[in-house]
């Protein structure tokens, strides 16, 4: 598998935890690390198409950890 391809295979994974967490009643300090995590797809999404594939893959991955510890905290995993 190509890197490229392993980002976007990441990034459909976090729209699928994205989706796992909508039903959750956050705290505002929670939505605030919801919205980082977005913002930081984004980021990976931006990177990705400047061929910069280094810091799309650092920003997907710590967009899944920041998901990962809302879903630890709200015993989802």
């Amino acid at each position: 598998m190509k890197n490229n391809e392993r980002i976007i295979l990441d990034i459909d994974k976090l729209d699928v935890s994205f989706k796992d967490i909508e039903n959750i009643d956050f705290s505002d300090k929670e939505k605030e690390v919801v919205e980082r995590a977005k913002s930081y797809k984004y980021d990976s999404q931006y990177y990705l198409k400047k061929e910069d594939e280094m810091t799309s893959f650092g920003c997907i991955t710590y967009s899944h950890g920041l998901i990962d510890a809302l879903k630890i905290i709200h015993k989802l995993i």
